[in-house]
């Protein structure tokens, strides 16, 4: 084993023994001689022949074999993704005309979600593209992966994990800093994403990490003036309800927060979920949805987003936010008992909410 598979070895095995102090000694052999085996198996394949022998499925609606990576030469290889079958780790390989793997490589970020575990939740490939990001006029990989974990607050959920595979030198190589960024600010949607923030340099950190307002304008963010509003909200005190959005190439990225007289953020809400593109701001409410005498937040959007055919949906979906004496809760009852179409209307969808909880009519 290389160096690289040596360090992994024990980087997954200081996980494993430091998140389970009292594990037993035979039980980190064992694990070490499992992932010794991992990675055998994945050195060994040298052709796309060797593929299944040693433990992997091509996924083959996301391979492609037109494709011209300029320090390879000028002859057309194979993007060629493959899926361990036991572990469920994703690899890439490059191969020539005669199926011969020039490049490989597992060091990928989705392979990583679940530290320490050799298992990881990778089930497929969301997205491939090819571009030149760092502008060196060579050509990088966008990869975009879904992901669903068996157990958790998200279990049975999909999810998407972004990387960028760099071109240099008859190889590729990974920046991890920039594959962190782009998946916990959430620039792991679309390759649009990707592209405009690695490419152009846009980003929606400050969406997340902003302290104030000023820093939010700074960063580009829009306000959606006609609900921009100031309200008393009985456990908070007066703040400003503050709705809008940063662009990113041609998507728009919707955040809410609740700001001070100071200019200082208290909360924030993010509305988007796994959505692409705030299509539409259909309008908002701050009253009470529940009865319980504290000012709630609604607000009711259009939503876009990039079908598994490739064809662009919407989606109409009303955000409620519940306030509580230690903050927002999201509602996760009336959306499971009502879904929203495009006809629906901010006032509609209050009476509505109202009767869910109980509210009569003259109330």
């Amino acid at each position: 084993m290389n160096r690289r598979g040596v360090c992994a070895v024990l980087a997954v095995c200081l996980c494993c023994l430091f998140s389970v102090p009292a594990r037993a000694a035979e039980d980190t052999d064992k694990l070490i001689q499992l992932y010794e085996e991992y990675e055998a198996n994945f050195a060994a394949i040298e052709h796309v022949d060797d593929i299944a022998e040693y433990g992997y499925t091509v996924i083959e609606d996301q391979s492609f074999s037109d494709v011209v990576f300029e320090s390879f030469g000028e002859e057309e290889v194979t993007f060629l993704p493959i899926l361990d079958n036991t572990y469920h780790r994703l690899a890439v390989l490059i191969t020539d005309s005669h199926g011969r793997v020039l490049f490989k490589t597992n060091q990928l970020e989705t392979n990583y979600k679940w530290l320490g575990q050799l298992e990881q939740p990778t089930k497929g490939i969301s997205s491939v593209s090819f571009q030149d990001l760092n502008q060196d006029g060579l050509t990088d990989i966008v990869l975009i992966t879904n992901c669903q974990n068996n157990t958790g607050d998200y279990a049975g959920k999909i999810y998407k994990v972004g990387d960028v595979l760099f071109q240099r030198d008859g190889s590729f190589y990974r920046d991890w800093r920039i594959s962190d960024k782009i998946n916990r600010f959430s620039m792991n949607r679309s390759v649009g994403y990707i592209v405009s923030y690695v490419r152009d340099g846009i980003s929606t950190e400050a969406l997340y990490t902003a302290a104030t307002l000023d820093t939010l304008l700074e960063n580009g963010f829009d306000i959606f003036q006609e609900q921009y509003r100031y309200r008393h909200f009985e456990k908070w005190g007066s703040l400003w309800v503050v709705p809008g959005i940063v662009k990113m190439a041609r998507y728009n990225v919707f955040m809410i927060y609740l700001v001070n007289d100071q200019g200082d953020i208290v909360w924030s809400f993010q509305p988007m979920k796994d959505y692409d593109n705030l299509y539409a701001l259909k309008g908002a409410a701050c009253q009470d949805l529940d009865g319980d005498g504290m000012k709630d937040l609604l607000f009711l959007c259009r939503f876009s987003y990039v079908g598994p055919d490739g064809d662009m949906n919407t989606d109409t979906v009303c955000n409620i936010y519940y306030q509580r004496t230690d903050g927002f809760a999201e509602d996760t009852e009336f959306a499971d008992t009502y879904q929203c179409t495009k006809e629906d209307t901010v006032s509609g969808l209050v009476t509505l909410i109202r009767e869910y909880w109980g509210w009569t009519t003259e109330e």
